[in-house]
């Protein structure tokens, strides 16, 4: 099944990991990603800490739980490629408005990243 299946299909609670230059970590929670192709996606990052990290250390981790019993999901090892600041082009990328969500005023970036690994949710298999 592609990333865009997947991430189409597949209800779930997500984890973005960073860490900033020294390597002092954050996690925090994000909503399914943007599947760009099988090797690149996206997220709408708000000016928040996971965002300021990826300034000084372009590499991140996103777990994501499937919605159900048990622990299946996914690990994306990601490296950040490159990110939009224009709010059209941002907007045409969000799925929904949520009113918990505010946009007006809040400065928000659309952060692109390679996959430069998949593996299960739990255990080592690749």
């Amino acid at each position: 099944m592609s990333l865009a299946e997947y991430f189409g299909n597949t209800m779930g609670i997500g984890v973005l990991a960073t860490a900033d230059g020294k390597g002092k970590v954050d996690a925090a929670m994000y909503a399914r990603p943007h599947v760009q192709d099988e090797t690149n996606i996206a997220f709408i990052m708000s000016d928040k800490r996971s965002h300021k990290n990826l300034q000084t250390n372009p590499s991140a981790a996103y777990l994501f739980m499937e919605k159900g019993q048990g622990y299946t999901g996914k690990r994306l090892y990601l490296t950040k490629v490159r990110e939009e600041t224009d709010p059209a082009v941002i907007d045409t990328m969000r799925r929904k408005q949520r009113p918990d969500c505010p946009v007006e005023g809040e400065h928000k970036y659309l952060v692109f990243f390679r996959v430069d690994e998949i593996r299960p949710l739990t255990g080592s298999k690749a």
